[in-house]
Formats: C-alpha cells, sequence, structure tokens
C-alpha cells in the first residue's frame, strides 16, 4: 500500500509515526512534510488541489489522509473522490463546518446544540452597534480559517471595537474576517474531543485537554496550541454523558438531515461551564496538538480503522490507561513575529519523549526551524507528573536559537 498523507505539522509526524511500523504499507508520501516525516518517507512539494491529485494518479496512491483544513475547505475531498481515489476526509460542503463559524453557527442553533448564544454579521457598523449594547467579556471569531488564530476574548468596548476593525477593515486574516461571529463569553474550562466518522455513525475518542495561549499560565495571545494532554483530567463521567446527548447525538441527526454522511475525522471543541457543556466549535479534521497526545494513547492499528471506517464498518476505538503530555517548542516570538533557520540541536539525546517535528525541516545534515510551532515532545506514564517530568527533562536538553515554551504543560 502506498499512502499519501497531506499536511506538515507536529500532527501529520504523529500520524506517520502511528502507520510507519504497519508492514501492509510500502511508502509514504507527505505533501510538504518536515523532518520527521522526511527520515520516515518521501517529502512532496505538491500543495493544490489539482497537483496533489495529479501526483496520487501517477504514484497509484492507495490511501490519501488529510491533516489541515485548508485542502478540505478547498475542496481536495471531491476531487479525489471525482478520480476515484480512496481519500479519508470530509467534501467541500461538509468542511464548511468548520471553513465558516457563521455557518456552522446556524447549524447549531438549528439542530439545538447546546452552544454558546451568538449573533453573525456581514456589515462593520451593525456589528460595532451591536456590542456597544453587550456585557463584555464578549467573544469575537473570524467567520473564515485564520490557522487558528482568529479568535478574540474582548473585556472591554474598547478592544472589541479594535478587533472589529482589525478583521473586517484591516483584514489582518484577510477573507475570514470579512464575516464575524460574536458570542458570549462562557466561563468554565475546555476540552477537545475527536471522533471517526463512517459514514453513519460518530465513535469519539477520549477528551483532550489543549493549551492555547502562548505563556504559562494562561497568558498572552491565542496560539495554535502549545501542548495538550490525554485523557482530560477535568472531564468526568457526567460532562460525557452531558455531551453525548446535548452534542454529539443532535451533531449526527443534524448531518443526516443535511443528508451528510462523510468519513474522516469531527472534532468537537468543547467549553465546559457550570451549567454543562457547550459546544464552541467544529473542526472537520484532527486536531493539533490533541492528536499528539491521542496517537501516543490509542492502542487500535490506525490504518485499520481508517480502513474500516471507509467501508462503512463499525469500530470499537481502545485507549492505554496512562497519561500523555504533549508539550510544544517554539520559535521565539510565536504566534506573531519569529525569525527561523536556527538548528536544532542535542534531538540525539533525548531518551524519554518521541520527538515529532513541525516547523523544521532538513538542510544538509542538520535540522533547522521553519515555522512557529518547532517540533512536539509527547510521552506517556502512569501519572501526568511522570509523562510530564520526560518532556520537560527533554525540552531542556533540545536547543535553537529563540526557543520558547509553556512551563505549565500537564501540571495540575
Amino acid at each position: 500500500m502506498k499512502i499519501l498523507i497531506v499536511g506538515n505539522g507536529a500532527r501529520e509526524s504523529a500520524i506517520a509515526m502511528k502507520l510507519k511500523s504497519d508492514k501492509r504499507i510500502s511508502k509514504m508520501y507527505f505533501a510538504q512534510g518536515n523532518a520527521t516525516t522526511d527520515s520516515i518517507g518521501q517529502n512532496v512539494y505538491e500543495d493544490s488541489v489539482e497537483g496533489l491529485r495529479d501526483f496520487a494518479i501517477k504514484e497509484r496512491i492507495d490511501l490519501t489522509i488529510v491533516g489541515p483544513e485548508a485542502p478540505l475547505v478547498a475542496g481536495i475531498v471531491d476531487e479525489f473522490k471525482a478520480h476515484n481515489l480512496k481519500i479519508f476526509g470530509p467534501r467541500k460542503r461538509t468542511a464548511e463546518l468548520e471553513g465558516s463559524k457563521a455557518f456552522s453557527k446556524k447549524f447549531m442553533q438549528t439542530h439545538n446544540i447546546k452552544t454558546a448564544k451568538a449573533v453573525v454579521f456581514d456589515a462593520y457598523q451593525e456589528a460595532i452597534d451591536y456590542v456597544r449594547t453587550q456585557p463584555f467579556p464578549l467573544v469575537i471569531k473570524a467567520s473564515g480559517l485564520a490557522g487558528g488564530k482568529g479568535v478574540v476574548i474582548a473585556d472591554d468596548l474598547a478592544e472589541a471595537e479594535s478587533t472589529i476593525h482589525q478583521f473586517m477593515i484591516e483584514r489582518i486574516y484577510g477573507d475570514a474576517g470579512i464575516q464575524l461571529v460574536i458570542e458570549e463569553y462562557l466561563r468554565g474550562f475546555e476540552a477537545s474531543i475527536i471522533a471517526f466518522s463512517n459514514g453513519e455513525k460518530l465513535f469519539p475518542c477520549i477528551p483532550v485537554k489543549d493549551y492555547k495561549k502562548a505563556g504559562t499560565g494562561d497568558t498572552g495571545p491565542n496560539t495554535g496550541g502549545m501542548g495538550s494532554v490525554a485523557p482530560s483530567p477535568e472531564f468526568t463521567e457526567e460532562h460525557h454523558r452531558d455531551f453525548e446527548e446535548n452534542i454529539l447525538k443532535p451533531t449526527l441527526e443534524g448531518l443526516h438531515a443535511y443528508n451528510i454522511r462523510f468519513k474522516g475525522f469531527i472534532f468537537f471543541g468543547l467549553m465546559i461551564t457550570e451549567n454543562g457543556t457547550y459546544l464552541l466549535e467544529y473542526n472537520m479534521r484532527l486536531g493539533d496538538p490533541e492528536t499528539q497526545s491521542i496517537m501516543a494513547l490509542l492502542e487500535n492499528n490506525l490504518f485499520d480503522v481508517i480502513t474500516d471506517c471507509l467501508a462503512g464498518n463499525d469500530i470499537e476505538l481502545k485507549f492505554s490507561d496512562k497519561k500523555a503530555v504533549c508539550l510544544v517548542m517554539c520559535s521565539g516570538g510565536y504566534p506573531r513575529q519569529i525569525e527561523t533557520g536556527f538548528e536544532i540541536r542535542n534531538i540525539d539525546k533525548v531518551h524519554e519523549s518521541q520527538v515529532l517535528f513541525a516547523g523544521a525541516r532538513m538542510k544538509g545534515d542538520k535540522v533547522v526551524t521553519s515555522g512557529g510551532r518547532v517540533l512536539s515532545l509527547v510521552a506517556t506514564g502512569d501519572t501526568f507528573e511522570e509523562a510530564r517530568k520526560k518532556v520537560y527533562e527533554d525540552a531542556r536538553t533540545i536547543h535553537f536559537d529563540y526557543e520558547t515554551y509553556r512551563e505549565d504543560i500537564g501540571k495540575f
């Protein structure tokens, strides 16, 4: 079997590491890829839907797995299926549940999915007038894709007006911010649940805790994720029952009502408050850095699970009872201005953790930084303290210029 994995993050590295020992897989290709995938298979530098389609036809790819959201929203699954290429992920129409926060909020409201109250705005002045009448804090979201960064919790009117101006007028995220979702602020803790879909049913993984803020103690700007732990220590059986009854079940009913029967992943971004579990957002793919922790604990053969889902079969997911901690090491200044091209040293001295590169590439015989989130360190243990001790010992071993990471991942 030949496998093509689309994406260049630590998420794709985690998928590759999970698949690499499967003897049925003769070769893995990675669209863009990184320093980890370069050592496992072959990185290719096509990035358009058409280019990837042509590559898959030429190389007779048996299965494509899509990591990031942009190719899904661009319709890669539709294009591959039109050419009888096997691919795991939702079609373009379904990917709009992530690609348009306005569409997904309407979907939630239509199908009585437990979510925060929200209003969608297409006009700048109407959005400004609205926030002038609301209590704070307020959550302001760019409707389109903004790389996980188009969400601001505005603590006061000045911040709200500035954010709306940046999104809609200055267009700091391009067209992603010309439509906004402004919603009530929910106080509580977040959790992520990723589910496999076989076209008819959803099969959820264990809940994960993600750390979105750049700084230790949940300070600084939102990022694409600074670390994760699994299973989420705060997420109880009661929370899970609430999720299943008020989010998972009506989501599936809503998908069927829209005649959507996709085979791929669906990510539920949750907020757990004193009034129960609420849905913040859908992603229509694996999360990053949640995937790194999930794959460390998944006991199933990943290729079998995906193959069964594509065949429409039911699956039974099994996870280790250990704890997993993922720590993300970043370029200094992330998620804002960064410099890249710095050698990553002492990789060979890491012994306790799995190193999953993201914003890192090979340059000769060296690995150098090439992005904001440079690498993930993942370890497991009988306790979170045991697992986090491993990743932080290895983080102190690895060095590259201007490196930064949070000091509190997995600390409870």
